[in-house]
């Protein structure tokens, strides 16, 4: 039977909320541990519930069935909102959409198993018995273990595999600990020395309470034995202290030590700027605050070296890269944030702040190598080649103080169970346990979380936001680059990334678990994850992305810190220094031993799995698989002049053939925005925004063979229905080519074999290829039908952008084209002058532009006028000119944003293909927003 998933999904609202959890806020599971490349809540929800839950074309007719669907999409719209979820007890009432949603599961179990279903949402036995019945969930590849969290959230017994640890003991910290202890009032002192009247802890509260006393009795300890190490100043608490990295000037008529700022903007809040002044006295640069507009001296270092302030010489990246493998690098205290009565106050920095700071001597460092060479990891380039190399010695004792308080607090919280009365039963939390001793384990969980916490914010690669006015962490990104100048937090502060912030970051987000049914969290390789679960499983995954992140080198960086904490609670996950690397799945050439060697491992492994999963995965569920990669790039050769061809990425291609070469056939694939679009890499450049998940089910034994013709004249019939869907629905011209994978794999995937008439069997690259052309056809079919003017532009864009052309080439362009130049001009997108035609770019259109009012409007003219009203008044005032656009020029303007897109991405014009991509991503809302506006006017006229 057909799962709602292989028909419909409202994808605009689960794309809109998923956009949503882009933010991290307090309660947010998200929030409990870093991880990279999570996926939203949201997404792996709405994927689960659809796979559950059963088509109504499966056992309605046509009409009741359509009815039927929108009532479930209605259910789902409200089962994505992260505000209608985020209280279990109130999302799993009769009338919460927690238990809404586990009705409609128990009703499709009950007529898969031939059973009585349950009456109403009010039948909470009968639900419950049918969702025991369910198939278990699994995750192969849990990592930050969304999607073994939304499969407990929606009732059903959930399995998270992952070869890392520190996956898995986030996983653990997510299904597994708050489900053994649910229920248990806080064992801590001065709770029990209340009086308890009617008090109830539902789920994981008394666990969280506890985390907040013993965290607070860890920064109470920790400052008795270090606070002498973060001073006051002037009488005010500090906050951060912010450092610049030193290097000796490589002139040898100077050899000054020469400050590496990237800026020396400390507060660039409107009116109340604040930035660090250096001056040269004497040979050496000196550092005082001052207040202004802008300062003198933006940095002394980018990408192409640095200068000193003192003679003014170039300093090159690699005389900085020797002088740091040397042990060269020196550092400089550059200014000190303290916490005032009305915001931050910024002081010049003081001898005895630094050398206070310079005086702290660790007593544990972690002298962990860092990778060689790694995927995203920069910094051994200059000196850094452990983890202890990451932190200053301050930071070290910090973190060193905190970790060793672990294991106190986990024995205080041991004798505190023993007289809150659990059991002395001596099973520790790893083999099950659920008295005093796993208990005190469970917590000094979650406060090893917080030490994480906050050495993701106390280390040497934190910078000072001076935008916010707070530090930022680690991991902006998936790595771990250079930063010149950055800051050193105070834990002990009331202010940005201190200890207790920390503390409450992690109990707020252990409060908002569903903690039921108990899940199960194990390592091991995704070959040898479903051992153990103990029926067929539903699976659900987010397998690696190739080469996209270096999940194993990353996690390293929490891993030592957590095995000094951890190590004897779980001494399985922790027995090795530093995390797995042989057996991941992931293409790392440096690991790996070259490009080619790195790719058979990945391809090799990503077969091995999908055979695995296709054997032992239930039979009468589809497999989901969440993707995310860009499947252009260059190849040798390739290249032409001003942009590159279109060809099959290596981690599609790979994905892609172990899948098909599994024996798994494509049912359904779904574009959602499950990438963050605020991080790093996406600011500025055309990113993946979108996931492809990819609904799959075991291909027939006897599926038939197709020549290479049937494929291609099959994957034309098909293709361009599935794209006007996709394009209709506003997935944005940077993920269109991702996205069109979905359907053309579908075709490619149902047959045994796409054979060339010698018989040799066409690989998946090249059937990637022969999609990437019906794309292109598609594409150019929709150009055909825009207007003359807006035709010609397209060709004259194609030539030469923005820029000036010959008048005579445009007017024989012009002719084939069936306009001239003047209509075209006096259309209002073009200038001519001095023999010289060229386009107008978007910011030259006239302010004031009414479609309504234009006489000689072209799918140009909209497209770039919407593009102006997005970019200079948001997307109300595009809406508005959007209403009053001829509907047939706005749905031009649509299709020629995506084919503008395209030539300007192969051309390399990247700010222009934003612009393009802008329009075509928000068309969507724009277009509801403009159906609204029109039937207001309509309603109105109708009324006069």
């Amino acid at each position: 039977m057909r799962k709602l998933i292989e028909v419909a999904l409202p994808l605009e609202a689960i794309n809109r909320e998923s956009l949503e959890e882009r933010f991290s806020f307090h309660g947010h599971p998200s929030t409990l541990h870093l991880w990279w490349a999570r996926r939203p809540l949201a997404s792996a929800r709405a994927v689960l519930f659809a796979s559950l839950v059963d088509d109504p074309g499966e056992y309605l007719p046509e009409e009741e069935a359509k009815a039927e669907r929108q009532r479930l999409f209605g259910l789902l719209e409200r089962l994505v909102n992260w505000d209608s979820v985020k209280d279990p007890e109130e999302a799993e009432k009769d009338n919460g959409v927690i238990g809404e949603a586990r009705y409609e599961i128990a009703k499709s179990l009950a007529r898969a198993l031939g059973e009585e279903p349950p009456a109403s949402p009010r039948d909470k036995e009968r639900i419950q018995a049918l969702l025991e019945k369910a198939p278990p969930v699994l995750d192969p590849f849990a990592g930050g273990g969304t999607i073994p969290l939304e499969a407990q959230r929606l009732g059903l017994r959930a399995f998270a595999g992952d070869l890392n640890p520190v996956a898995v003991l986030i996983n653990k910290a997510l299904i597994e600990i708050p489900a053994r202890f649910a229920g248990l009032p806080p064992v801590n002192p001065e709770y029990r020395a209340k009086p308890i009247g009617n008090s109830a802890f539902s789920r994981a509260a008394g666990l969280a309470q506890d985390v907040r006393h013993y965290g607070a009795w860890m920064r109470e300890e920790a400052r008795k034995r270090i606070g002498h190490l973060y001073l006051d100043l002037d009488g005010e608490t500090v906050i951060a202290w912010l450092w610049a990295r030193t290097v000796a000037c490589p002139n040898p008529a100077c050899g000054a030590e020469a400050p590496l700022v990237r800026s020396f903007w400390l507060s660039k809040k409107a009116g109340k700027g604040v930035y660090v002044v250096p001056e040269v006295r004497e040979g050496q640069v000196q550092f005082r605050v001052e207040r202004g507009e802008k300062p003198p001296v933006e940095g002394t270092v980018g990408r192409r070296g640095g200068r000193c302030l003192v003679c003014g010489a170039h300093i090159p990246l690699d005389h900085v890269r020797r002088e740091g493998k040397a042990g060269r690098l020196g550092a400089r205290l550059m200014a000190i944030v303290t916490a005032g009565e009305k915001g931050r106050n910024y002081h010049a920095p003081t001898p005895e702040h630094e050398e206070v700071a310079r005086g702290a001597v660790p007593r544990w460092r972690p002298d962990t190598k860092l990778p060689e060479q790694a995927l995203g990891f920069r910094v051994q380039n200059y000196g850094l080649s452990t983890h202890a190399d990451l932190f200053t010695p301050r930071q070290l004792v910090a973190l060193t103080t905190f970790a060793d308080l672990v294991a106190e607090a986990r024995e205080r919280v041991y004798q505190d169970a023993l007289e809150a009365g659990l059991s002395d039963d001596g099973i520790p939390l790893a083999e099950g346990g659920r008295g005093a001793k796993a208990y005190a384990e469970a917590v000094g969980v979650y406060l090893a979380f917080v030490l994480d916490r906050l050495a993701e914010s106390g280390n040497s690669l934190s910078r000072w936001q001076s935008g916010g006015e707070k530090v930022g962490g680690v991991f902006g990104r998936q790595a771990l680059p250079m930063v010149w100048d950055f800051s050193e937090v105070n834990p002990f502060s009331d202010s940005t990334r201190n200890f207790m912030d920390a503390v409450e970051w992690v109990a707020k987000a252990l409060e908002a678990l569903p903690a039921h049914p108990e899940g199960q969290a194990r390592k091991g390789n995704a070959l040898d994850s479903v051992n153990g679960v103990p029926t067929p499983p539903l699976i659900s995954t987010d397998p690696p992305y190739y080469d996209n992140v270096p999940y194993a080198d990353l996690s390293d960086f929490f891993y030592v810190w957590l095995r000094k904490s951890l190590g004897d609670t779980y001494p399985s996950l922790f027995r090795t220094l530093l995390t797995p690397k042989a057996e991941e799945l992931v293409a790392d050439p440096y690991r790996q031993g070259g490009r080619e060697a790195a790719k058979r491992h990945f391809e090799e492994g990503m077969r091995r799995v999908f055979q695995n999963l296709r054997a032992k995965a239930h039979p009468h569920y589809p497999l989901s698989l969440y993707y995310a990669f860009k499947q252009q790039e260059t190849e040798e050769g390739e290249e032409e002049e001003g942009g590159t061809d279109r060809v099959a990425s290596t981690g599609w291609e790979t994905f892609l053939q172990g899948l098909v070469d599994a024996g798994f056939q494509i049912t359904a694939t779904w574009p959602m925005r499950t990438e963050r679009t605020n991080r790093s890499r996406g600011q500025n450049s055309n990113a993946l925004a979108s996931s492809i998940v990819l609904v799959c089910r075991p291909r027939p034994e006897d599926a038939p063979t197709a020549t290479r013709q049937d494929f291609l004249r099959t994957l034309r019939r098909e293709l361009p229905e599935a794209l006007r869907k996709l394009t209709q629905g506003s997935i944005p011209p940077v993920d269109l080519a991702q996205s069109a994978i979905g359907p053309g794999m579908a075709v490619y995937s149902r047959f045994g074999a796409v054979l060339e008439p010698d018989g040799r069997a066409i690989p998946v690259r090249e059937a990637l290829a022969l999609i990437n052309q019906v794309l292109d056809e598609f594409l150019a079919e929709e150009e055909a039908e825009l207007d003359a003017p807006t035709r010609f532009a397209i060709a004259w864009y194609d030539q030469y952008g923005y820029g000036e052309g010959p008048y005579g080439d445009a007017e024989t362009l012009a002719k084939a084209k069936n306009v001239s130049v003047a209509a075209v001009k006096e259309g209002g997108i073009l200038r001519a002058k001095g023999g010289k035609v060229r386009l107008l770019r978007p910011e030259e259109y006239t302010a004031g532009w009414d479609p309504a009012q234009d006489r000689r409007l072209s799918a140009w003219e909209v497209a770039h006028g919407l593009i102006k009203a997005l970019k200079e008044q948001g997307e109300s005032a595009a809406a508005s000119l959007l209403a009053r656009t001829p509907e047939a020029l706005a749905e031009g303007a649509r299709a020629l944003a995506y084919r503008l897109y395209g030539l300007a991405e192969r051309k390399g014009r990247l700010a222009e293909a934003q612009d393009f991509n802008l329009l075509a991503g928000s068309y969507g809302h724009l277009s509801v927003e403009a159906r609204k506006t029109r039937r207001a006017i309509q309603e109105e006229l109708f009324r006069g």
